[in-house]
């Protein structure tokens, strides 16, 4: 993304340089014209330089720097809390107190319950491309837990139990949505890319929009 926004500096440059090139060609009779044309390119570079920053930090700041793995030790300190509806620290927790207070503990905000939670991230197709830390939902939003890896989940099961670690005992079937709150890198990639092709093709309407004016 530093190359990114390299190109986003690059790209205002090239547009300041177009607006200059019309003034100095038009006439007093289009001067109107012209100041016109440079603030729109001005506005442009502006406009397009704040979409790819948002764009760009939108995946990756959310996370903080953290990974799945950072949320599965986060969760591993709470193995053996016991069951309380409502809870949501040491004392006691449920399930979704548990993955409020986890992803919290990283420095990651989520919403107090799972019909909040579950909306939250992207989605994952099925179990089988889990990865650690991301959240698995059931019962149409009656339960959810927190991927471990290796086909184990983090859980914070019903009153009489405790948060355990447990081998992942649902199929797709039973999972109403699994939801990656920390992005890979890939996906992060992914994102910025997408970004700068959108970038470099409102910059080329841009360019033939100017160019085209000034001749």
């Amino acid at each position: 993304m530093i190359a990114a926004m390299g190109r986003i500096s690059q790209i205002q440059a090239t547009l300041q340089q177009l607006s200059n090139v019309k003034t100095e060609r038009v006439t007093t009779t289009d001067a109107v014209t012209t100041g016109a044309a440079s603030a729109s390119a001005d506005s442009f570079a502006a406009t397009l330089a704040a979409a790819v920053g948002t764009s760009a930090t939108s995946a990756a700041g959310s996370a903080n720097g953290k990974t799945g793995s950072d949320v599965v030790a986060s969760a591993e300190k709470y193995l053996g809390v016991p069951y309380v509806f409502g809870g949501e620290d040491s004392s006691g927790m449920d399930c979704s107190g548990l993955v409020q207070t986890v992803y919290a503990d990283i420095g990651i905000e989520l919403p107090r319950l799972v019909s909040g939670q579950m909306k939250m991230g992207t989605e994952v197709a099925s179990l089988a491309e889990a990865q650690p830390g991301d959240l698995i939902v059931t019962g149409g939003g009656d339960h959810i837990l927190i991927y471990a890896g290796d086909n184990k989940v983090i859980h914070a099961p019903y009153p009489g139990r405790t948060v355990c670690l447990r081998e992942a005992y649902m199929t797709d079937a039973d999972i109403t949505t699994i939801r990656r709150i920390i992005p890979t890198n890939s996906a992060v990639a992914d994102t910025g890319s997408a970004a700068l092709q959108k970038a470099f093709a409102a910059f080329a309407q841009q360019n033939s929009t100017v160019t085209g004016n000034t001749l």
